[in-house]
């Protein structure tokens, strides 16, 4: 019998089962029904953490290792780059290269631009890769005037038209069937919509959402085109079937062509996309379509502890509506684990500092950076977090930048590489795999030590060190591997978009964390109107924020921190209350409907970490309350004038490089940039004064306030400072702004690849 694994931490490189049978080696019962249902309508019923994705490349791997499946007749469909990149990379360690696993997107756009010169002719239109300019444009013909914020709302409306097909003079009346929360006027938006479309066909461009909906005008206007396709393409394959729309359904439904050779795989309590348009309707629904559907319920999670599933079913336990009627009460199948930690803070930079100091001690005591994530519920509640890990001199990454594969170094590393590996004939070289990458990418400035600070220098860095460690274990797989191996591999993963693993602590939304995993996970901001949100009205809304903290407790293998601030702002009122979804779970507090009193009975951790109260920080300019951390870190406004000393922070600068080399830290957990610029505007003339700037807390006051009051002085300052009693003081202290250099918030798959991607960036 074959022994039953655990779905997580597989090794990077695999051996290729040796026959059909083989792989099906290590799956459990039901992932061996879902992995030996070949043929006719298959739904797949699939609870967090149950090996879902395990289930269904096995199965198409099975499939073709027993000659029942031809490669490519077979299309695998998922919903970001990224996913279908994974699918890809796991068939081809099963032995099922050749087998097409693309997004919707990608599919359609390629079917479209082969058949476009015979189904339409002449050339295909360019693709217009962002929308939000051109809407603006279109803004701006309509005489509406759109901000920021509206700008991005109403660029959603119009994809979720076009997804739903809707057009626009039907747009009013559909918004108010439907209860949407428009962020205009429902005449203004279809105003806009018409423009935009009109703009389109003004410049020959078309959009993502024009990529499936003129798909699916070709296959329904032209038979000849439809038969072509579907005689290439027999077997179809849905993954995160839950996340479908209208349209999406529509050309899924014509690429079957009546056929019903269909396995489809999702969960209804994993739907967080339904204000882009997706619907679990289709899923709920597959039985009364197909009567004589396999269906298969995976419930043995193999990703979490008992503690952390018993929470998640808990949270789903209070839910209700469709979705809730069809949850999984999944099992964990893992040893026990710590309980979930919730702690209760006294304002936001606290808060952050409370999950920098438990990463920090997760960190040293062996769990790496790159399995542990911080997520909250807007991209904006990042910046805190990322000036708290900054400060507690931990890396992160947030989630969201460049693909790993396009960014510059990693482009220049591959050209090295393969120049490398051309020129590596020589039998007599017994240098390692892992050796030789090291040698090329130090003939580049990396080395084995990271360099100090944050930023694009650190990226860079990390970027090359995930290269060397994938080396490594590419090396351990295979001993006798060469460096011309080792490039294949990389063009393969490239290929794939199957991108190493990068260290750092990931930052990022909860939509943009679904289908990712990690050690430790820290979900935070849980308060009400944060998660739920303010703009979640109807019961359905507010039932779709419950998922998405479902969908965030269940990335957690092993830790779990739940955490919420009572004020936004140091010296904040502190009216704000835990998040309703705690209810009846947080230790204290009284089930749904009767809310207990505070966060602190019953073993609640009330994480202040000894932070000094403080009142509200005013402008020193103006006067006006500041609550923007960047701006409370310079104790002024933004806009306000600034009266810098140049010389003093140059000064400031230098001492600050000489302490971080004595302390062998970045310069950061030293001083920030910030806390540099508002001491040389400010010239504190004695401790007191020193320590009322933000980011100088009472060690750093301890240790470096001397040296910064003599250089204030126009001193030499006096001494070495202590910098041997290390530097851990940094996530003690205040809050600091650890991200000067930044990073551009953005779509996990880049380039629109698909709905979720402007989800992720709007995160609604």
């Amino acid at each position: 019998m074959a022994v039953v694994t655990a779905t997580t931490h597989e090794s990077l490189f695999p051996a290729v089962p040796d026959s059909a049978d083989a792989v099906l080696e290590g799956l459990d019962p039901e992932q061996r029904a879902v992995a030996t249902a070949l043929r006719g309508p298959v739904c797949v019923l699939a609870g967090a953490g149950t090996g879902k994705t395990r289930a269904i490349t096995h199965r198409i791997a099975y499939g073709v290792r027993a000659g029942m499946l031809q490669p490519a007749s077979v299309l695998a469909v998922t919903f970001t780059a990224r996913a279908a990149g994974e699918m890809r990379g796991r068939l081809r360690q099963l032995g099922a290269g050749g087998v097409q696993a693309r997004t919707f997107h990608s599919a359609a756009l390629r079917q479209l631009q082969y058949f476009w010169p015979r189904a339409i002719g002449g050339e295909m239109p360019r693709l217009l890769e962002r929308k939000v300019q051109l809407v603006a444009e279109a803004g701006a013909r309509s005489r509406i005037r759109l901000d920021r914020n509206e700008l991005r709302d109403v660029t959603g409306e119009i994809e979720w038209c076009k997804v739903t097909q809707t057009v626009p003079e039907d747009y009013p009346a559909v918004a108010a069937k439907t209860g949407r929360d428009v962020p205009r006027d429902p005449a203004e938006i279809a105003r806009i919509y018409t423009t935009y479309e009109q703009l389109k066909r003004d410049r020959g461009v078309i959009d993502f959402e024009d990529v499936l909906l003129l798909t699916v005008g070709v296959l329904q206007d032209r038979p000849d085109v439809a038969d072509t396709v579907r005689s290439q393409y027999q077997h179809f394959v849905v993954d995160e079937y839950q996340d479908v729309s209208p349209l999406q359904q529509r050309l899924l439904e014509l690429w079957l062509g009546g056929r019903d050779d269909l396995c489809v795989v999702g969960d209804a309590s994993q739907t967080i996309y339904s204000f882009t348009g997706a619907t679990p309707d289709f899923l709920l629904g597959f039985r009364a379509r197909y009567p004589s559907a396999t269906v298969v319920k995976l419930v043995r999670d193999y990703r979490s502890t008992p503690q952390v599933v018993g929470l998640a079913n808990g949270l789903l336990a209070q839910a209700r509506g469709q979705a809730a009627a069809h949850r999984l009460e999944l099992v964990s199948q893992r040893e026990s684990g710590p309980e979930p930690a919730y702690a209760e803070y006294a304002d936001e930079p606290a808060e952050a500092e409370g999950a920098a100091r438990r990463i920090r001690q997760l960190i040293d005591s062996g769990v790496r950076p790159s399995e542990i994530a911080v997520l909250y519920r807007i991209n904006a509640q990042s910046e805190v977090y990322e000036q708290a890990l900054a400060d507690a001199g931990v890396p992160y990454q947030l989630r969201g930048a460049e693909r790993f594969f396009e960014r510059p170094e990693v482009r220049e590393a591959g050209l090295l590489l393969r120049g490398a590996a051309r020129a590596s004939a020589d039998p007599e070289d017994t240098a390692t795999v892992p050796e030789q990458v090291r040698a090329v990418l130090s003939s580049r400035g990396w080395a084995s030590e990271p360099p100090a600070g944050s930023g694009a220098v650190r990226d860079r860095w990390e970027s090359l060190a995930a290269l060397v460690r994938l080396s490594e274990d590419f090396a351990a797989a295979r001993a006798d591997a060469t460096l011309g191996d080792f490039v294949a591999e990389l063009d393969e993963r490239a290929n794939a978009q199957h991108a190493p693993t990068v260290e750092g602590v990931t930052l990022a939304s909860l939509h943009a964390a679904k289908g990712l995993e990690w050690d430790a996970v820290f979900v935070v901001g849980l308060t009400e109107g944060t998660l739920p949100i303010t703009f979640a009205k109807t019961d359905e809304q507010i039932e779709e924020e419950r998922r998405l903290l479902y969908v965030g407790v269940t990335r957690a293998r092993l830790h779990l921190g739940l955490s919420w601030a009572l004020s936004r702002s140091p010296g904040g009122r502190g009216g704000r209350r835990p998040s309703r979804f705690l209810d009846g779970l947080r230790p204290g507090s009284a089930p749904r409907g009767a809310r207990g009193a505070g966060g602190g009975a019953g073993g609640v951790e009330r994480g202040s970490g000894g932070r000094r109260k403080r009142g509200p920080v005013l402008c020193r300019v103006c006067g006006r309350t500041l609550s923007d951390a960047g701006e409370i870190k310079l104790m002024r406004c933004e806009d306000c004038p600034s009266d810098l000393d140049e010389a003093l922070y140059d000064r400031l600068r230098v001492w600050r490089t000489a302490q971080a080399k004595a302390l062998g830290q970045p310069a950061y957990c030293v001083f920030t940039d910030k806390t540099l610029l508002a001491i040389a505007e400010v010239r504190p003339e004695g401790a007191a004064e020193l320590s009322s700037i933000p980011g100088v807390g009472a060690r750093k006051l301890d240790r470096f306030g001397p040296d910064v009051l003599a250089l204030c002085a126009g001193l030499e300052p006096g001494g070495e400072d202590g910098a041997e009693d290390g530097p851990d003081d940094g996530p003690d202290d205040g809050p600091e702004d650890g991200a000067e250099e930044g990073f551009a918030d953005g779509p996990e798959e880049g380039s629109a690849e698909d709905l979720k991607s402007s989800a992720e960036e709007a995160d609604k």
